[in-house]
């Protein structure tokens, strides 16, 4: 067996595998009347969408112990807020397809399931919890990971995009473990 030269070209690299997709929700409390007033999400790129929810003349909860995390009020979301209808279609547009992955997902999902049931629209893409991703030991981790991400990111509200951006970078971090 003759062996070639060694070739003076440069070795492929593979490239490091994306960062997964993440999502996560601010609600008006926790409950069955429960509903979402506020969802972001950071893609595998980066990019990062947030949209505060215009909740309809039927969903009254109001937690004021979850408007004290979140830092949104009701008349915010009234004033600001988009229809359930557009935020389902963007989610739609920009996730089509995709995994997306979650902390909360027994929250999150029943209230991507309330936005969705409001806009009358089916979910173009599968929700799953990062539970899916990492053994038991790793997501003991996380939540110091997220912290640290918080912190190294300069993230001090507790909204949506700012909670995707941290576990995305947290779930990076613990990915390198």
């Amino acid at each position: 067996m003759t062996l070639a030269p060694p070739s003076s070209a440069p070795i492929p690299t593979i490239a490091p595998a994306l960062p997964p997709c993440v999502l996560d929700i601010e609600a008006s409390g926790f409950g069955r009347h429960s509903y979402p007033i506020e969802v972001g999400y950071v893609l595998p790129d980066g990019r990062s969408c947030c949209m505060l929810i215009r909740p309809p003349p039927h969903w009254t909860h109001w937690d004021p112990g979850a408007e004290k995390v979140h830092g949104i009020p009701r008349p915010t979301l009234l004033a600001h807020g988009r229809a359930a209808d557009e935020v389902a279609r963007k989610l739609n547009a920009d996730l089509a397809g995709s995994t997306v992955y979650c902390d909360g997902w027994a929250h999150d999902y029943a209230w991507l399931a309330a936005l969705f049931d409001e806009a009358g629209v089916r979910p173009g893409f599968r929700l799953e919890s990062v539970n899916t991703l990492f053994d038991d030991a790793a997501l003991a981790r996380l939540a110091g990971l997220q912290a640290g991400a918080r912190a190294e990111l300069g993230l001090s509200r507790h909204r949506a995009s700012s909670d995707a951006r941290a576990l995305q970078h947290a779930l990076l971090r613990l990915n390198e473990r």
